[in-house]
């Protein structure tokens, strides 16, 4: 199955690179290369760093990225890595970094890999396909109130308490194996009536799962002020977003990395000796326009923001 993924906002994030000829890029989460081929066309001398912990991902952005070999290094790995990954290839930093989060289409479209309610297929949910964590251990070892916990707080699903009860129970007759049966299960545990005006029933808990599973939110929480650091004086950082938690994240350490400051407020000068490391480009988040909503229906809730690293 061929790679297909539409980079969303890629137009507003190359823009917001403001991409110098001979500059340093880091693409985090290469999926099939469309950020980095945009990145690249606007290289001169300078070089593009692609890494994601997909195989199949770094397979199909080779192929994509093949015309600019001589500037570009792929790398099997978590973006949560970077700073190493850039140490180990002799440099000290970046002059810009984009992180497009979430699954790609190529992930949910692909019936083996398990992410979709779409598809009836096994259990697996898994990015890094060497972790040996999948949806399908979640599923049938988590205590009952771990699952509601990651169904509450990574699905905002407000029937998480009553989901989490339906798959302890069913999973004392027999193990949960496929993404049909948690589907029959979840639709159980939500009242028709919700069912039918809330889109389908099993969205929030797929995704709580697969968070959970590739530990999403937190490598994002512990991975910012470092990637910030990794960036040269001037250089930027754009973060596409999927859903509320992570935006909140990204929004939160964008904020903090600008003002820094824990000082009281009636402080007459700051003693605690943070120093801002930059500045927030985007006060507001930049969203799809109508165009590119309509070509692309999986952009509709997509969030772009931008941080500069001080010069």
């Amino acid at each position: 199955m061929e790679f297909a993924h539409k980079s969303v906002l890629l137009d507003e994030t190359i823009e917001g690179l403001k991409i110098k000829p001979d500059g340093i890029y880091l693409d985090g989460t290469l999926g099939g290369g469309g950020h980095s081929s945009e990145i690249c066309r606007r290289l001169s001398g300078g070089r593009l760093i692609g890494i994601d912990q997909d195989a199949e991902a770094i397979a199909a952005a080779s192929e994509r990225l093949e015309p600019f070999q001589e500037k570009v290094t792929l790398v099997r790995d978590n973006y949560c890595n970077a700073p190493a990954v850039v140490k180990s290839l002799g440099l000290e930093g970046v002059d810009g970094i984009v992180l497009d989060l979430g699954v790609s289409s190529y992930q949910l479209d692909n019936v083996d890999r398990g992410f979709s309610y779409r598809y009836d297929t096994a259990l697996d949910m898994r990015m890094d396909t060497r972790q040996s964590l999948s949806a399908k251990e979640i599923v049938n070892e988590y205590p009952e109130r771990e699952l509601y916990r990651i169904i509450r707080d990574y699905g905002e699903d407000q029937f998480a308490k009553n989901i989490a009860k339906h798959i302890a129970a069913a999973r004392k007759d027999s193990p949960i194996e496929t993404t049909g049966e948690l589907n029959e299960l979840i639709k159980a545990a939500i009242p028709a009536k919700m069912r039918a005006n809330g889109g389908h029933p099993s969205k929030r808990t797929f995704q709580a799962i697969r968070i959970e599973c590739n530990h999403e939110l937190d490598v994002l929480k512990n991975s910012l002020d470092e990637l910030i650091g990794l960036l040269n004086p001037g250089g930027r950082i754009c973060i596409i977003t999927f859903h509320s938690l992570e935006d909140r994240i990204v929004k939160s350490a964008f904020r903090k990395n600008e003002n820094p400051c824990t000082c009281p407020p009636d402080f007459p000068v700051c003693v605690c000796g943070k120093e801002s490391q930059g500045k927030v480009i985007t006060r507001k988040p930049i969203l799809p326009g109508a165009q590119e909503l309509e070509n692309n229906s999986r952009s509709k809730s997509a969030k772009l923001r931008i941080f500069e690293k001080k010069e």
